[in-house]
């Protein structure tokens, strides 16, 4: 598959994640765990099939380490989509790109480049335009969005501990190995917190089997197989889409009013991400020659 459609694709499924979260409306670290687990239980049986559980040491370490950040990154946004609306904890949470170039020039001494930032530059832009700016300049910084900015952290870690090891290992096996440590590690955190995980409504039950088969194991599988060939400061900033696509969707299953200034936002905010898929004219033409 091509990198980037399979990119649009995993954005397109992730982007169910506030929606289901918000109606089920139970236990946030509970949506969590059966997020992770139920694409787990889906996945094992065709990784043991396959034969593709055979990993290296320092891979296992780092597929451990890699679903902790993540399994931290989805719990601490469920609990934030409950305390603030899921737009606005999405446009924060989703900021993970200005982490990713931060990250990526701190530590690997990799410039983004000037196209990388106006992108990133304009995708946020539209964001705002999205939710509002007059509601953002009133803003209180509740114990919402300050969750959803620790989310966007988790959310940018796991995205170069990601990149960094996809590289030299397979998709499939990656995803077997982080998954099932993030659901030990949510279900230890269930326990320890109490949380009842066993009698849920129907209706919960479907909103968790919605989020483990399309929000993890079809959304991620195909963004884990673009970050093998796509830069992860470029990833990032495609993932702002996402507050884009939930915003849609929510406007045809919950009935959510799309104005204007949704409109006008979404377009802004997938200009950024365009600009930021653009290649330098120096390199173009010394491509060319």
């Amino acid at each position: 598959m091509n990198p980037r459609l399979s990119l649009a694709i995993g954005i397109l499924c992730i982007s169910f994640s506030p929606i289901l979260v918000k109606l089920a409306g139970v236990s946030p670290i509970g949506s969590a765990f059966y997020r992770v687990f139920v694409a787990w239980i889906c996945l094992a049986p065709f990784c043991i099939f396959k034969g593709k559980l055979r990993i290296q040491k320092r891979q296992l370490l780092i597929s451990i380490a890699a679903g902790m950040i993540f399994a931290m990154d989805i719990a601490v946004w469920n609990i934030s989509l409950l305390k603030i609306s899921a737009t606005v904890s999405t446009l924060v949470a989703n900021l993970a790109p200005v982490w990713v170039g931060l990250m990526s020039f701190l530590f690997f001494r990799k410039k983004s480049g000037l196209l990388f930032w106006i992108g990133t530059f304009i995708a946020i832009m539209g964001m705002v335009v999205l939710v509002g700016y007059q509601h953002i300049l009133h803003m209180e910084l509740n114990a919402g969005i300050l969750l959803a900015v620790l989310a966007s952290f988790f959310y940018a870690t796991y995205i170069i501990i990601t990149k960094n090891i996809m590289a030299g290992i397979d998709v499939f096996t990656f995803m077997f190995y982080s998954m099932l440590s993030s659901s030990v590690f949510l279900l230890l955190i269930n326990g320890i917190m109490h949380h009842d995980i066993i009698h849920l409504s129907a209706k919960v039950w479907l909103c968790f089997i919605g989020l483990g088969l399309i929000c993890q194991l079809a959304g991620w599988l195909t963004i884990n197989y673009s970050l093998r060939y796509l830069e992860s400061t470029k990833v990032s900033i495609a993932l702002l889409s996402q507050t884009v696509f939930a915003g849609l969707l929510a406007a045809f299953l919950l009935n959510e009013r799309l104005g204007f200034n949704e409109f006008l936002g979404s377009v802004i905010v997938l200009g950024g991400i365009a600009v930021t898929f653009l290649k330098p004219r120096y390199q173009v033409n010394k491509t060319v020659s």
